[in-house]
């Protein structure tokens, strides 16, 4: 009698389990929809398809859902490009080349759609040392760079101990020389890493978005024009604190304001 009454409990019990998971299997199949992840071979096959249009919506989305690449602004600036949209091909390429700055390929095809721009601006000289070192820096990326400072780093180490505790004074002044050579790398890479870092987190470059614009000598309509900047021109932000209106300075020294809608910042 007690085992017929165990196993009748039993038998509800398990019932009673498998209807729950059942149910709850069912609840959770309507409200756990997998979602459709875009990859960027998808992407890149739109791309070779010549549909420029799906290879952009979905580099976008690339970069919405999974992170900034340089691979993907590159490619995302290449759709731009063949869409004869020059501007928004200038903005991505600018974006790749804060990311991997080293790059021939993008520093190239940069080039070429800023070729294609109305404006043309003359910088103003620099002194030698300062354009040195913006192109030492742009060599490579923060991460590049920081990579150097440890590995250099860690030889440093190494070549001091050779020098405390080699035998030899030729080697013992081998050590030394090289590890205040090494010592010297590492302090510019890490130097190199803060400015590439600061560069990239300063957002401080915009990319004109209109086909033209008045640059104003106030932050509104009321101010004198100054000057016409076209789409694809490059600006630096003087000040950004304003929501409507930027303070722009081109690579000339010329300064104003434009509205905040007219420009995309890098």
């Amino acid at each position: 009698m007690m085992k017929k009454i165990y196993f009748s409990i039993l038998f509800i019990f398990v019932s009673v389990c498998s209807y729950a998971q059942t149910d709850s299997t069912q609840v959770s199949g309507i409200v756990q929809v997998p979602e459709i992840v875009v990859t960027k071979a998808q992407a890149d096959s739109a791309y070779i398809n010549n549909d420029f249009a799906s290879a952009i919506h979905l580099y976008e989305n690339i970069l919405a859902n999974q992170g900034e690449s340089a691979d993907i602004y590159y490619n995302l600036g290449n759709s731009y490009y063949k869409m004869d949209n020059i501007a928004k091909a200038i903005v991505n390429y600018e974006k790749a080349l804060v990311l991997n700055p080293g790059n021939g390929d993008i520093r190239f095809n940069l080039e070429l759609a800023q070729s294609k721009t109305v404006d043309k601006v003359t910088p103003m000289s620099e002194v030698f040392l300062i354009t040195w070192f913006k192109s030492l820096t742009n060599t490579m990326s923060e991460k590049g760079w920081a990579k150097m400072g440890i590995a250099t780093f860690v030889l440093m180490l190494l070549c001091l101990a050779l020098y405390f505790f080699g035998k030899k004074i030729a080697l013992k002044k081998i050590g030394f020389i090289t590890a205040l050579c090494l010592l010297l790398v590492c302090i510019l890479s890490n130097v190199f890493a803060s400015s590439q870092k600061s560069k990239a987190q300063s957002h401080s470059s915009a990319i004109i978005m209109a086909p033209s614009v008045t640059v104003k000598s106030t932050p509104n309509e009321g101010g004198t024009d100054l000057f016409i900047l076209h789409e694809g021109r490059k600006v630096n932000i003087k000040d950004n604190t304003m929501r409507e209106w930027k303070e722009i300075q081109l690579e000339d020294g010329n300064a104003g304001w434009v509205p905040a809608s007219v420009i995309e910042i890098i």
